[in-house]
Parts: C-alpha cells; structure tokens; sequence
C-alpha cells in the first residue's frame, strides 16, 4: 500500500516481534505507574506483582482483572497514579446510569496520546487536513465529542463540533460547509438520512464522502444500509471511556476487522465464565490494558465486549491484529425461555424489511408466570396501508425471527415516530420481567 495511507508508517507496520518487544517495555513501566495509585498498590501487593513479574506479554496474566464494580467502589480518584495537582488536566466519565461512573483522569501526555490515535484512524480510512470533518456525538463527560474533535484538529482537519441532536442544524451545516466527514452513532445517521428525505433534500447529493460511526452495536447489514442511503462509505470504530474513548480500533479500507493499535493497548480475549484465555478466532470476553497512559493506567479491564481476534495479515500492511465486529456484550445479552439472544441478532433479521423503519424496541415482560418477548418495530415511509399486506408482513418477520433466535416473539408493527426517539445510544431492550 502506498506510504501515503500511513499517518505512522513506522509503528503502523512494525513487524511483529518488534511490537512485543514494545509491548513488554510500555507494560513495565505501566505497571510500575499503577504502583502509585491506591487501588493498584494494594493488588500488586497482595498478589507479589514488580515490574520484575513481566518479562513477556503472557507475564500480565499473573495480575488480577480490573472491573467497573472495582472503579465504582473506588470512586473517584482511587486507580489516579499520576499527581492530578501537577498533570491532571482533565476527567471524563462513564454514562452509567445506576451508581457511581467510572471516571478517567488524564495528563496532557494521555490526552495528546489519545488524539494522535484517532487521527491514526482517521488518516487510514482517507480523512487528510483538506477535509470538513463534522462530529455530531455529544460533547462534555461523553468522549465521542472531545476525542473525535481533537483528533481531527491534530490530523489538521476544518472541524464542525456540532454535537448531538438537531437534525435540521446539523443538514445545514453539512450543506453550508461542505461537510465531507461525519461522525454520527449508526441510529443517527439513519434518521438523519431520514430528515434529508423529510425537507425534500436528496441525501445522496451531498458533499459527505465519509462516515465513522460506532457507539451502538450495530450489524453488517446496517452499515450498508446507511452507505446507501448517504451515499457514503461507512467505517467501523470501536473505543470506550475507560481506554480513552474512540480511538482504541477502527476498519481500515479493506474493512475485515478493526485494527486494534497494539503500540497502545494489550489485547486478551477470555471465556467470560471462566476468565481462561481463549484461541484466536474464538469468540470471547475483549479484556484490554492501556500502555501509553500515565494519570490513570487501567490494567485487564474487562469490557464486557464480546468480540474475536484476527490473527491473519491484513492487505492494507498493517500488522497491528483486527478484532471482529462486536457481536455484543455479555451484560448486553439477555435469556428468555433458556435461550441466549442479542439485540443484534433481531436487527439482523429488521434490516431486510424496506416496509420497516430503522427504529425499535424489544420488551421483555412476565405474563401469566411465562416469559415472553414482544418486538415493536415502526413502519417507514414506504409501507402499506393495507391490513392483509401488513400481517403477512408480519407474520414473515415473526417467521424470520423464530428461525434466527429459536424462540417465537410477538411482533407488533407500529407507526413511524411511535417509539421513543434517542439522540444518544439507542434504547434496545426493555426488561420487565418478574425474575430478572
């Protein structure tokens, strides 16, 4: 591939062995940063931990995992390693919605770390200095905002921190600036698509020419769908508050995974039961350690993402490994009638549909002491008003459904604009159940 492709070819395309070379120095001396914060003295202790234990990447299995419930309960500054006084200048947290957020305190160093990552990112899916780059996530504690804004202002981009919300502002700044890079959470850029048709604008004459989206699980099909509707092509990225945010992986041209950047970031994938290490190519529980970060390093952080790894080369060069599209998470998923299902897997089957809409919602509920599993979808413009044409719709959905998920849902066909509208992560499954 052209060396014009690279933002850091050096690092980019380091073989291998140099990597883990790399790998083990940055979780030394991470290791030995994390001594400084209470939280980790004391696992350290407990389990006889110096940055003598690591001699090897496989070496950081001797350390315990780092959980959200462990940042919860030392809450706020208790994982802090750095001197916040002299190098803190900034916090983020966590949208959690029961309890303590889980909060990250950054240096200038991890912040300047974090934005020369998403400008990686960004320059390998064709994003340079000469493009309007417009970033429609949410600004404040949310890390969409801030990191894909500096990231783009380090990459040297005209950037539109436009921020959440307000479809018809944010069509006319893309139309006034000629916005030619979005980022937009995969439920948004439907329903923006949607407002273009809605003030009789063609989506598709747009100056947009490329779309990051992430944040919500989203499926293969999805993506198209949106590529299609914006006339754009969509790329994957992958981040989360607690390794910064956005950033952390992302698809490169040839879209087969997203290249975890490995300079970064340790990467394990283990059996969520059990916490045993799992081979590459299985599905499993994504567990990451941050290597370049020095207010507040996070070590076997389990994220619940449950994705795989790809080992095999990638043909844009890079040899930083993919990991797969997230299937979901493990706290994402929910069981009904001893069956295992992710909201992905109904979307799966939703997105066929061109009588349905891009939005919603699956509701568990306890009727009669049984389970059962009701999915409200929204009808889109190109729906018919005919009764007889409509149950045979969704009676096929229903069919679908069952033969994807093995469990027989209700299917409730319902008006578009019905179902609660979301600006930020999409609402996909309410669980009012009895016993969950």
């Amino acid at each position: 591939m052209n060396t014009n492709n690279y933002w850091e070819q050096e690092i980019e395309t380091m073989n291998r062995e140099d990597l883990k070379k790399l790998q083990v120095e940055r979780l030394k001396k991470t290791v030995e940063i994390a001594n400084n914060s209470p939280y980790y003295k004391e696992v350290f202790a407990k389990n006889g931990i110096t940055t003598e234990s690591i001699e090897s990447v496989d070496d950081i299995r001797k350390i315990p995992f780092t959980t959200k419930a462990d940042m919860r309960a030392n809450y706020p500054f208790g994982l802090v390693a750095g001197d916040m006084g002299e190098k803190g200048v900034r916090i983020h947290s966590s949208s959690g919605t029961t309890g303590n957020p889980t909060v990250i305190v950054h240096s200038q160093h991890d912040l300047n770390s974090w934005a020369n990552l998403v400008a990686r990112c960004l320059y390998m899916v064709g994003v340079r200095k000469t493009d309007v780059f417009q970033n429609s996530s949410g600004y404040g504690m949310f890390t969409g905002g801030l990191g894909f804004q500096y990231g783009a202002e380090w990459l040297g981009c005209l950037t539109v921190p436009a921020a959440a919300g307000n479809s018809k502002r944010q069509i006319k700044f893309i139309n006034d600036f000629k916005t030619t890079a979005l980022h937009a959470i995969p439920s948004y850029a439907i329903r923006l698509a949607e407002v273009f048709q809605e003030e009789g604008l063609d989506p598709t004459e747009s100056t947009l020419k490329t779309l990051i989206i992430g944040a919500e699980p989203h499926t293969d099909e999805q993506r198209k769908k949106i590529e299609k509707m914006l006339d754009v092509k969509a790329y994957n990225c992958f981040g989360m508050t607690e390794m910064n945010g956005p950033g952390v992986a992302f698809e490169c041209p040839y879209q087969e995974g997203m290249h975890i950047w490995e300079d970064c970031y340790l990467v394990e994938i283990i059996d969520p039961e059990t916490g045993e290490p799992m081979p590459d190519g299985e599905i499993g529980e994504l567990v990451l350690t941050t290597l370049d970060r020095d207010m507040m390093p996070l070590i076997r952080y389990r994220t619940r993402d449950l994705t795989r790894i790809i080992d095999e080369p990638c043909a844009c060069g890079r040899t930083h490994r993919r990991i797969d599209r997230i299937k979901g998470r493990s706290d994402d998923m929910f069981i009904i009638k001893g069956v295992n299902i992710f909201p992905m897997q109904v979307e799966k089957i939703l997105v066929h549909f061109a009588e349905l809409g891009s939005n919603y919602l699956i509701t568990l509920e306890t009727v009669n002491n049984q389970d059962e599993m009701v999915v409200e979808v929204e009808l889109s413009d190109l729906s018919t008003d005919n009764y007889i044409e409509l149950e045979k719709i969704r009676k096929d959905i229903t069919r679908q459904l069952k033969d994807e998920i093995l469990v027989t849902p209700k299917v409730k066909l319902v008006k578009k604009g019905s179902l609660p509208q979301s600006e930020g992560k999409a609402v996909r499954v309410k669980d009012l159940r009895n016993n969950k």
